[in-house]
């Protein structure tokens, strides 16, 4: 299975509604807290071109993008595929 990073944030509604996904799909993750870190917001800035909302998420090395994103994948049946790979 492919390792996923998510960047979250303290009471996102959106990164809470990513992560409970991911648990669903048994998905190994690395949830790095994002909120109130500097360092690691300006990594996730960096390494998702610019993407500033949270959560951001990565499988693998492809940055897929937030939230609603992962949803978009997960509705068309591609999400499994990437996850597993």
């Amino acid at each position: 299975m492919a390792k996923v990073t998510i960047y979250t944030r303290p009471l996102c509604g959106y990164c809470s509604r990513a992560v409970s996904l991911l648990r669903k799909k048994g998905a190994d993750f690395e949830e790095i807290n994002a909120g109130f870190d500097a360092g690691k917001r300006a990594e996730m800035v960096q390494r998702s071109n610019g993407g500033r909302t949270f959560p951001q998420i990565f499988i693998g090395d492809e940055h897929i993008g937030g939230c609603d994103d992962m949803m978009r994948l997960e509705r068309a049946g591609q999400l499994d595929a990437l996850l597993s790979a």
